[in-house]
């Protein structure tokens, strides 16, 4: 005996009104994300977008090679105080094949480091094409780096007490070029967020200290966004 077509009709319009229900909560959820990402730029009179198709492009490692170079969705872009001065920042949701995998939080150096640096937590399955060299525990995470000497260097215990600030829900925080970045759970809230930047701005202290005579000579670093301008090799 045959399932009766108002079976398969029932069936049909079950999963459409289920599709469409998941389809709202996402939506509503990225509205909100929006809305309250928007507000937290506005309080500390930084800048916002909304898309940035280039910004991801700008880092290859980390998160980026883990996940894939995809868009940037609610960008914010500033500058903030470190213990050794202002610096760069940018907040993004990381989204690949229409989902955000991370919340990317980026603090810029004043010079780039000879070397990439990756640190991962244990739990995750970070193995890929391509990936740097292990080279071993560093704190609760694992290092993997582009060239051993160099890194040996920059990894102090300074920098292992730093990045042991950084909190369990960060899968990795890496060092690439003039930044360090870090990758906290998508949905992370403007508080979270706000921590998170004040302990990747204490690693980039850490590798980039400050230096008062070349500062003093320099004027002082003036900040400019740049969304969507990768910066000149």
């Amino acid at each position: 005996m045959g399932i009766p077509a108002w079976v398969w009709f029932t069936v049909c319009a079950v999963a459409g009104v289920a599709g469409f229900a998941l389809l709202a909560t996402d939506r509503a959820q990225r509205t909100a994300r929006n809305r309250e990402r928007r507000r937290w730029a506005a309080l500390r009179g930084w800048q916002f977008e909304e898309t940035d198709h280039v910004l991801p492009t700008r880092w290859e490692s980390g998160a980026i090679a883990y996940y894939g170079t995809g868009m940037a969705r609610d960008v914010v872009a500033g500058s903030t105080f470190t213990a050794d001065g202002r610096r760069q920042v940018y907040v993004l949701d990381h989204e690949t094949n229409g989902k955000v995998n991370s919340v990317l939080v980026g603090v810029r150096c004043r010079r780039p480091l000879p070397v990439v640096i990756e640190l991962w937590l244990p739990s995750v399955p970070f193995q890929r094409d391509q990936m740097p060299d292990l080279l071993g525990p560093v704190g609760s995470r694992y290092a993997f780096v582009t060239e051993l000497a160099a890194a040996r260097k920059l990894i102090t215990p300074d920098l292992v007490d730093a990045a042991e600030e950084i909190g369990a829900d960060v899968t990795v925080v890496w060092f690439e070029g003039d930044w360090v970045m870090a990758a906290a759970p998508p949905n992370s809230s403007p508080a979270r967020l706000e921590r998170l930047l004040r302990d990747v701005g204490e690693l980039a202290d850490v590798v980039d200290p400050f230096d008062s005579d070349q500062e003093a000579e320099s004027g002082g670093e003036v900040y400019r966004p740049s969304f969507g301008r990768k910066p000149a090799s």
